[in-house]
């Protein structure tokens, strides 16, 4: 009887496999490129398509995609504490919270993905499976390399969604803002330090204590 040899696992250090391998990814991305659409030319449809087949954040305005950063830890730990208290509050109320991941639809062409966002009722019509079509209230804890999406832009963004509140959390002087909606802008219910407790006006009884939030990384809450 002939023996067959078993099979040999490919040597992944070679130069000439490390070279296949370059070449392959090469010609995926050429693929890629011809296949997806070109920047300002996304549609709603294509852009869900995209992040329902990947694992990248991305959002997408007015037929442009783009990739946001990769969070770190601390920005985890502070959302992820914040949506603790909500999801405890909202729970036995019949409201549901949960956090980035779940893109939310701004109008047509315009789509975002809010570290924390909830609505007071889980049989609001808003809630979808594949994305939202808006919240009660949205969070974002504010990336330090870019500021003014999470401050300027965002904020006109939920704005223009209709979201009745929209708190912002600065780890960089640990500060919670939170912000009411009155007509088409936004204006300041409260700004929170350590020491203090931001609270809603939309959500009777509901405080957060802002020591607590940005103490969350470092206690691994």
């Amino acid at each position: 009887m002939t023996e067959t040899a078993a099979p040999v696992a490919p040597d992944t250090t070679s130069p000439a496999t490390s070279v296949t391998a370059a070449t392959s990814q090469a010609a995926l991305d050429a693929l890629l490129c011809d296949i997806l659409p070109r920047q300002g030319r996304w549609s709603d449809e294509a852009y869900l398509w995209l992040t329902d087949h990947g694992h990248r954040r991305v959002e997408f305005t007015d037929g442009r995609i783009e990739e946001l950063p990769v969070p770190t830890s601390t920005h985890q730990a502070v959302l992820l504490f914040l949506y603790r208290l909500l999801h405890d509050y909202l729970r036995p109320r019949g409201g549901v919270a949960t956090v980035s991941g779940l893109r939310m639809r701004i109008r047509e062409g315009k789509f975002r993905e809010p570290d924390v966002l909830m609505l007071r009722d889980r049989s609001d019509p808003r809630y979808q499976d594949r994305y939202w079509l808006g919240a009660d209230l949205v969070a974002e804890v504010v990336i330090p390399d870019d500021p003014d999406r999470d401050l300027v832009e965002k904020r006109a963004d939920y704005a223009e969604a209709g979201i009745p509140e929209y708190w912002i959390v600065d780890p960089r002087d640990k500060m919670i803002t939170v912000l009411a909606l009155e007509g088409e802008t936004y204006v300041e219910h409260g700004t929170y330090q350590r020491g203090g407790k931001a609270t809603s006006p939309l959500l009777d009884g509901f405080a957060a204590d802002v020591s607590a939030v940005f103490d969350a990384p470092e206690s691994g809450a």
